[in-house]
């Protein structure tokens, strides 16, 4: 196990912003995990379990606390036949979709565009295009803040819409669980009628789709907002964020260096310089302004790491 100190989280998320972590721990073994935990309890600080840092804007000032970061041991992918696929946690998503296709097995290629890790989308139930993780995912490993291992099946993991039981169980540090892998039930892609090139010409055109309507050459964390259960009264089955954000004129509305994507109005992008606070301060301007408009709450996607 790794321990720094005082480590830049800028250069460790895609907004590209946030202080210094008190602790950067990198984790290579599940005993790595444990002498984590133990470090945490130790110091009687709070800990952070990072992925890829795609999701997340960590504050200005900080974290006063350890991240745990899972290393290069939890990135393995196993193939258990009969169309199960093992990955552990910090496998990217990319690459999971990817190897998916290579073994002819379709259910989570149209994910490959997602740029986080295996931990981060179980924990956020990631999806697109019509896929997400709780689809095909059938059975997830964890640790515990006591360095039990848990499994769980995927009813136990209570997945919903960027929803599962990780989150409830993060608000408290004594039950907060760190994933490990997750098992996946694939379809042969001649179950489908298709093959390996189907399932690669499908990913494909998800690919051209996101760069085509994404910000992807400005550093973002995704959706800022999550999908609505239903829009407003006029448009009640309107349930894009990013259709009421145009529609209330903030398409390229800049607080400091954060900016509402010209492209896609769904994404916040650091234009330049940007701090944690102009992000926040951006969301929540939006949210007021959607509000007031349409009379619907957004709700942010992003996870806030730190104090703001």
């Amino acid at each position: 196990m790794i321990i720094q100190e005082n480590v830049p989280m800028c250069k460790h998320t895609s907004f590209k912003v946030g202080g210094a972590a008190r602790y950067f721990v990198k984790a290579e073994s599940i005993n790595d995990i444990k002498d984590a935990i133990q470090f945490t309890q130790k110091q009687a600080l709070p800990s952070f379990i990072l992925g890829k840092g795609t999701n997340l804007l960590v504050s200005d000032s900080g974290f006063n606390g350890v991240i745990i970061q899972l290393g290069k041991f939890f990135s393995e992918i196993m193939n258990l036949g009969n169309g199960k696929i093992c990955a552990k946690g910090a496998t990217p998503l990319a690459r999971l979709a990817r190897y998916s296709i290579n073994e002819s097995l379709a259910g989570i290629h149209k994910l490959a565009g997602i740029p986080g890790s295996l931990g981060g989308a179980i924990y956020m139930n990631a999806g697109a295009y019509g896929q997400d993780i709780s689809q095909t995912c059938i059975e997830v490993e964890t640790i515990d803040a006591a360095g039990n291992l848990h499994t769980r099946t995927a009813s136990e993991c209570n997945f919903g819409y960027r929803h599962s039981v990780f989150q409830e169980l993060a608000t408290s540090r004594e039950n907060a669980e760190t994933i490990i892998s997750a098992t996946f039930q694939l379809t042969p892609a001649g179950g489908f009628g298709k093959t390996a090139n189907d399932l690669e010409n499908e990913m494909q055109e998800c690919m051209t789709k996101r760069r085509n309507s994404q910000p992807l050459s400005m550093p973002n964390a995704g959706s800022t907002f999550k999908r609505l259960d239903a829009g407003a009264v006029e448009t009640p089955t309107q349930i894009a964020p990013g259709y009421y954000i145009e529609q209330a004129g903030l398409k390229g509305y800049r607080i400091g260096g954060a900016e509402v994507s010209r492209v896609h109005a769904n994404f916040i992008v650091n234009a330049g310089n940007a701090t944690a606070a102009d992000i926040k301060a951006l969301s929540e301007y939006i949210q007021k302004a959607v509000a007031d408009k349409f009379g619907i709450q957004l709700q942010r996607e992003i996870i806030l790491v730190g104090e703001f």
